[in-house]
């Protein structure tokens, strides 16, 4: 049975050097590595690249050092497992040596139709509603998970057993 929604998610981080300083050298190197595994991974079902394979070159904010990555799974269940219990999280933990802390909300989760790829300005107005809104259903968080918009009883219990099972922060 096919899911009539899928999950969208954004994340940005702000560069603590521009993409080419030897500081970013070891993130850059692993991009290509960290693409394949989600692209590889159970429930992955789309990400956002330029025409030359990557989305660091994308730039929809006035701060050049702001780079951006989004992507579509099946499900909830999915994202969470690629984000928290794959090889991604090793490399996760390391975005300190890479990236700014950053005082706002850095990502945010939606639906959108099955089969649906949002564009950059959608992706970038979701985190966006969700940094002056908070979580709602048009733009949330793991922490507080929205069922989809034709979500049963049963499939509101599982968004808030992943919502239970995500670490903080």
């Amino acid at each position: 049975m096919g899911n009539s929604y899928q999950l969208a998610q954004i994340n940005i981080g702000r560069m603590l050097a521009p993409i080419d300083d030897p500081i970013m050298a070891d993130f850059v190197a692993n991009l290509a590595p960290i693409n394949a595994l989600a692209e590889s991974s159970p429930g992955f079902v789309w990400r956002f690249m330029t025409p030359a394979g990557d989305a660091t070159a994308e730039r929809p904010y006035e701060d050049d050092r702001i780079i951006i990555n989004f992507s579509v799974w099946e499900d909830a269940e999915a994202l969470r497992k690629y984000v928290y219990e794959s090889g991604h999280v090793a490399f996760m933990r390391r975005r300190r040596e890479w990236f700014e802390r950053m005082a706002d909300a850095f990502m945010a989760l939606w639906w959108v139709p099955a089969g649906h790829a949002p564009s950059v300005a959608e992706a970038v107005e979701r985190l966006e509603h969700l940094r002056r809104h908070g979580p709602t259903p048009y733009a949330f968080t793991f922490r507080q998970m929205m069922p989809p918009p034709d979500a049963d009883a049963d499939t509101v219990d599982v968004a808030q057993s992943i919502e239970d099972a995500c670490p903080a922060g």
